[in-house]
């Protein structure tokens, strides 16, 4: 805000008015179509108002609902205004239009104060759909598991003398052999390490003392590579893996150790081996014809010009019926008896029932989510999408993303070595290098176009198995891993780490990452290994950093600071890339800091009204307090001001 400029940022940025769509903020996370929903504004006294009121779009047609001073919040610090909204669509999109102050008039939406009009994209949204996301996963940490090259079971295909189990279009590898790391090369997704699900199950302790709650694996079933997204049939797991016994043994260890486990699914293609792409070959007739997109010409339509990934064309009400309605299908049988899982992932989600003028996604994420509902009201839907979702996620389909854009990549252009940046999934450029008030702006962009249950409800990632890691990407700097994986574990959404990234594995892209894990606890950076149990810890003791909102605080190249905010619970989050002059805030907004605890790095100094934040290397810093009460205030109103206070 421009007028305010005069002010430090540090001043400018606690002294606006904030929302987000925290319980701190809402007072409920999900309503039901009919409901009436609370929410609050909270205005600094450095900005007193006159009045506020929330814009709603009810219809498509704007409408103003007048704010009030909520005199039960209210005290000498902050005014908090209160406004009660219906949900009378399943999306309530709201943002406040304020009066008085130092400017007269703004806008507060999803990203930020503006004194200008502005598209509603970046509103803030009240979800009403049916089946609401399931709770536990606010409070989850997913561990992403690579099958293949996780660990090895005495069961496995290539351990002893079982080499005659080794499937044809498999190129053998032990477990210290190096990755065929030649992009553009076959052998890549063809060489089998032998990792399999009951090695993954073995292991199943370090998940549990590393403080993860979620295994995500990548796909099991069967299929002609080691990333298995080319499925030969969904109706069985790969027996290289262990098949269906060893799932089902996987999901119950898992459970009896208290971890969720999520599987992956390709609703946008099958395998060219797949069973029902070898029916509509042989067949012009046969009902699976009509589940692949046919040229004139006989050839089919694959995903992005891949032959072994022919896409599928759900104009087909069977193919519906077998992925979605039928027992048996992939959604739902594996949620249930067959193995117990507790959610999906879903690969390529964002092209999913897109082709040419063909656009059924947002229905496809609706019929999985009510399938998956049917089954299990409590799994989690998840999506991959690589760039800008914010068309895609109306709040009745995928519970929430895989969140490149809105944190990978802003998290990327921080800290990526700039000697030797990558590029992006694909993107012809090299991940530019920006300074913190940019990645800062890029987050709330992207994010604001998300409701708030969706945002919560979204993986926040600093690399997975399609990228390069995150050891690489920092330019070997473990302090810079620290500062990547302290963003991953404080701030909103469930932080989602891939296998091996904290024991420091390394690797230059997608494919050169997806190395096998390394047992021998001497090949393992333990120092990473105790930040990441560590930053886990620390987010798992915090409710706050669990499900607390989100309020910046400050932002320049080498520096971030930010507030996780909830009624019982406030933590300040100081993270550094570099060394920075020491920042001074008044503690006046932060009361009850000095009587707080460092939850993660060095303590910070409360010396009188100021509290001192500073850094002389890469630096993660968490504090933890109890919000105190604030002397209450008399609040009055009066014609022209819409506060009057004596204390």
């Amino acid at each position: 805000m421009t007028d305010l400029d005069h002010l430090g940022p540090v001043e400018t940025w606690l002294a606006h008015p904030h929302h987000d769509g925290s319980a701190l903020y809402v007072s409920n996370l999900t309503p039901r179509l009919g409901d009436t929903v609370t929410v609050w504004l909270r205005v600094p006294a450095e900005m007193p108002l006159d009045h506020v009121h929330v814009r709603i779009t009810p219809d498509g047609e704007g409408r103003y609902v007048q704010a009030v001073v909520d005199t039960g919040r209210t005290d000498r610090l902050d005014t908090w205004w209160r406004a009660d909204l219906r949900c009378h669509n399943p999306v309530t999109s709201y943002r406040f239009i304020l009066a008085g102050g130092p400017t007269g008039y703004a806008w507060l939406n999803g990203t930020g104060l503006h004194l200008r009009d502005i598209p509603d994209a970046g509103d803030f949204r009240l979800v009403a759909h049916p089946a609401p996301p399931p709770e536990w996963a606010l409070d989850a940490v997913v561990y992403q598991i690579f099958p293949d090259r996780f660990a090895k079971s005495s069961r496995s295909v290539l351990a002893g003398k079982k080499a005659n189990a080794v499937p044809e279009w498999a190129v053998p590898a032990r477990w210290t052999d190096p990755i065929h790391a030649v992009p553009g090369s076959d052998v890549m997704a063809r060489q089998l390490y032998g990792g399999d699900l009951d090695g993954i199950t073995e292991h199943l302790d370090h998940v549990v003392e590393l403080g993860a709650t979620v295994v995500y694996l990548t796909p099991f079933f069967p299929a002609r590579s080691n990333h298995r997204y080319d499925a030969s049939t969904f109706a069985s797991v790969d027996p290289v893996l262990g098949g269906d016994a060893a799932l089902r043994r996987l999901c119950d260890a898992s459970h009896e150790r208290g971890l969720k486990v999520m599987g992956d699914f390709t609703t946008n293609h099958t395998g060219a081996s797949h069973e029902w792409f070898l029916a509509a070959q042989a067949s012009t007739t046969a009902p699976e014809r009509d589940f692949y997109f046919w040229e004139d010409d006989g050839s089919y339509i694959s995903w992005l010009g891949v032959p072994s990934l022919p896409k599928l064309n759900y104009d087909s009400n069977e193919l519906r019926r077998r992925v979605f309605d039928d027992d048996e299908g992939v959604v739902r049988k594996w949620l249930g008896p067959a193995a117990g899982l507790d959610g999906w992932r879903v690969d390529v989600a964002n092209m999913t029932g897109r082709q040419g003028k063909q656009d059924h996604n947002h229905e496809v994420a609706a019929l999985m989510r009510d399938a998956m509902a049917d089954v299990r009201p409590d799994a989690l839907l998840v999506g991959e999408h690589v760039h800008d979702y914010s068309l895609d996620v109306p709040g009745d389909g995928w519970h929430g993303v895989m969140n490149y854009a809105g944190f990978t990549r802003p998290v990327w252009t921080w800290l990526a070595d700039p000697a030797d940046a990558p590029d992006f999934l694909g993107s012809p450029v090299i991940v530019p290098r920006l300074g913190g008030a940019a990645v800062v702006e890029t987050i709330r962009d992207f994010t604001s176009h998300l409701s708030w249950q969706a945002l919560t409800h979204s993986f926040n990632l600093v690399g997975s198995h399609d990228t390069s890691r995150l050891r690489s990407l920092v330019g070997h700097d473990p302090r810079l891993v620290e500062v990547a994986a302290g963003l991953l574990l404080t701030l909103p959404s469930v932080p989602m780490i891939t296998y091996g990234d904290e024991i420091g594995m390394e690797g230059a892209f997608g494919e050169d990452g997806r190395r096998p894990m390394p047992w021998d606890r001497r090949r393992w950076d333990h120092d990473v290994l105790g930040l990441y149990r560590a930053l886990i810890a620390a987010r798992r003791g915090s409710v706050a950093l669990r499900r607390g909102g989100l309020r910046w605080v400050y932002a320049a190249d080498d520096v971030l600071v930010y507030l996780r905010e909830s009624a019982e619970e406030v933590a300040l989050v100081h993270v550094a890339r570099a060394a920075h002059d020491p920042l001074h805030v008044d503690v006046r907004h932060l009361p009850g800091i000095a009587a707080g605890r460092t939850a993660y790095g060095s303590d910070v100094e409360v010396e009188g009204a100021l509290l001192t934040l500073e850094a002389d290397a890469p630096t993660v810093h968490v504090r933890l307090w109890a919000p105190l009460p604030q002397k209450r205030i008399r609040v009055g109103v009066s014609r022209r001001r819409g506060v009057r206070a004596s204390s």
